[in-house]
């Protein structure tokens, strides 16, 4: 069995082969594909990248910061994450971005709706249902965030007590943001696999445009040379019972083994 890691490695390559040059809003030009996908099987382990070490707390309080529903980066900061920081204008809010859309959705009438709490909702009463989506992407809010969300929206299906979940990406950074991207939502699967009761089975994301800055392809390509290691295995442990019961005390990552981590500047755009 080919190890899971080459989906997302496969996408790497491609984009250093094939890919096209096109500018950015940012300073760095970008080599990009449209049109990529990637599969993450959870029989195969928790796919928290290996061929660079991956912050694991890092992301999983990212992770809890979007489910909060909040805006404003306080939380991020207390967990020592500042990379958000240079897309702040001047404040500590980021605007209707991500978790405000997925708790915090207007209607038409000004009133809100939860969209996480209801696709959760449906997956446990209405589980054959093919419209359980969350979307990020608010056309008529875009102007109230500091960046356009990147993961757009995502669907979740069961099928005999299997959850999959697939992620749709308009705009995938390979090298820094999906490795951050593949190891989130496999952790969304699983906390509502686990509040609802069912299995986490496979985490699938589509993206649009996939991209390597021309910064990292040096990098991409000393990625591309390491093996992977097996993928680590995680639990869920402690008595929880809603989305917002989730704590950092709540996971444990058994081993994980990865080669060293390779720095990569964050492009501002």
């Amino acid at each position: 069995m080919t190890h899971p890691e080459y989906e997302y490695l496969k996408i790497m390559a491609d984009i250093l082969k094939n890919g096209k040059g096109k500018p950015t809003r940012g300073i760095h030009g970008i080599k990009s594909i449209f049109g990529a996908q990637a599969r993450f099987d959870m029989r195969a382990g928790f796919p928290l990248l290996t061929t660079k070490k991956m912050p694991f707390k890092t992301l999983l309080h990212e992770l809890i910061w979007f489910i909060s529903g909040r805006s404003d980066v306080s939380y991020l900061h207390e967990h020592g994450i500042k990379y958000w920081d240079g897309f702040l204008d001047g404040k500590n809010d980021l605007g209707r971005v991500y978790g405000v859309q997925w708790r915090h959705w207007r209607r038409a009438d000004g009133t809100e709706f939860d969209q996480l709490q209801w696709a959760i909702d449906e997956i446990k009463n209405n589980p054959h249902s093919k419209a359980i989506i969350v979307s990020a992407w608010n056309a008529g809010e875009l102007k109230e965030m500091r960046l356009p969300p990147c993961h757009t929206m995502f669907q979740f299906d069961v099928t005999k007590g299997k959850l999959r979940l697939q992620l749709y990406q308009r705009s995938w950074d390979v090298f820094l943001g999906a490795p951050f991207n593949i190891a989130q939502y496999a952790l969304l699967l699983h906390m509502v696999a686990h509040i609802t009761g069912l299995e986490a089975r496979e985490l699938i994301i589509s993206a649009g445009n996939a991209h390597l800055y021309n910064n990292h392809l040096d990098l991409a390509k000393e990625q591309l040379r390491r093996k992977p290691y097996p993928f680590p295995k995680l639990k869920i442990v402690g008595d929880i019972k809603s989305i917002d019961d989730f704590t950092e005390d709540n996971f444990v990552l058994e081993g994980y083994e990865s080669h060293p981590k390779i720095a990569g500047d964050l492009v501002i755009i």
